[in-house]
C-alpha cells in the first residue's frame, strides 16, 4: 500500500476587501493507497477547506498538493466529492440521478446502464430505481449520492461530513453501509467529521488539526480488537474505542471546543 497522496507545507488564506484570513499553515500529511483518514478539529479550523483544496476547486497560498508525485492536474487520477447535502434533483427518479454526473461528463454509454443496474442491485436500491428522492429515507439518499460519486470511478473519495443531516441511529446504519461500500470498491478516503465517534469507528488513521489556522497537531493509527469482520458499528464496542475517543477528546480541548 504505497503513498497515493502527499501535501506538503500546505497554506491557504481566505481574502476579502478589507482583511486576509489565515486558514490554514503548513499542512503536512499524506495518505496511503486504499487507506480510509479522518480529519476532526475544532470548529472553523479549516477541515472542509482542506478537502475543497484537495479537490482543485481552490487554490493553496503555498505549499503543495501531489498525487502519485505529480500535481493533481496532470496525475491522471480522479477525484470524488461527496458534500454534507446529496445534492439529489428532485425531479429525476434514482436512476436519472445517477446517470447525472456520467451526463454531464459525456461519459454515459450502454455500458454504464449495466453498471448502474448492477450497483443498485448489489447496494439495495434496485427497488427504488423509479422512485424520486422525496421517497427515499435520508440513509437511501446518501447511499445513491455516494454511488453516483463512485461511478465517476475516482481513485480519491472525499467525504464532507456526509452523515451530519441524519438523526443518531440513521447515521449508525449509513455509515456501516458507506464504510462497507467503500472498501469494497477498494477507495482511498477522506472523510471530515466533526463526531469523534464516528472518526474512531471507520478510520484507519485520524489527523487532528488546531484551531485556526489549522496545522497539523497529531496524527492517530487506530488499531481495534475486533472479532470477525470489521464495522464501523462493532468498532464502537472495541475494548480500545474508549482510550482513542479519551485521547482525541483531550487534544482538541486542550485549546478549543469541538463543536
Amino acid at each position: 500500500m504505497g503513498e497515493l497522496l502527499s501535501i506538503n507545507e500546505l497554506s491557504y488564506s481566505y481574502h476579502n476587501l478589507t482583511a486576509e484570513t489565515l486558514a490554514l499553515e503548513n499542512i503536512n500529511c499524506s495518505v496511503n493507497d486504499g487507506e480510509f483518514i479522518a480529519v476532526v478539529g475544532p470548529s472553523g479550523c479549516g477541515k472542509s477547506t482542506l478537502l475543497s483544496l484537495i479537490a482543485g476547486l481552490i487554490k493553496p497560498s503555498s505549499g503543495s498538493i501531489l498525487i502519485n508525485g505529480k500535481e493533481t492536474k496532470v496525475s491522471g487520477k480522479n477525484i470524488g466529492y461527496m458534500l454534507q447535502k446529496d445534492h439529489l434533483l428532485e425531479w429525476r427518479s434514482t436512476f436519472k440521478n445517477l446517470t447525472l454526473g456520467l451526463e454531464i461528463q459525456h461519459k454515459l454509454t450502454e455500458s454504464s446502464y449495466i453498471l448502474i443496474n448492477e450497483m443498485l442491485e448489489t447496494y439495495g436500491l434496485i427497488t427504488f430505481k423509479d422512485a424520486k428522492p422525496s421517497e427515499l429515507s435520508g440513509g437511501m439518499r446518501q447511499r445513491v449520492a455516494l454511488i453516483r460519486t463512485l461511478l465517476l470511478e475516482p481513485d480519491i473519495l472525499l467525504l464532507d461530513e456526509p452523515f451530519s443531516a441524519l438523526d443518531y441511529q440513521t447515521r449508525l446504519e449509513v455509515s456501516d453501509d458507506i464504510w462497507g461500500i467503500i472498501r469494497k470498491e477498494k477507495k482511498t478516503a477522506i472523510l471530515i467529521t466533526h463526531d469523534i465517534s464516528e472518526a474512531i469507528s471507520m478510520a484507519d488513521r485520524i489527523i487532528i488539526l488546531t484551531e485556526r489556522p489549522g496545522r497539523v497537531k497529531k496524527e492517530i493509527n487506530v488499531n481495534l480488537t475486533i472479532e470477525g469482520e470489521r464495522t464501523p458499528f462493532k468498532a464502537r464496542s472495541a475494548p480500545e474505542f474508549k482510550d482513542y475517543f479519551n485521547m482525541i477528546w483531550k487534544e482538541l480541548n486542550q485549546n478549543a471546543n469541538l463543536v
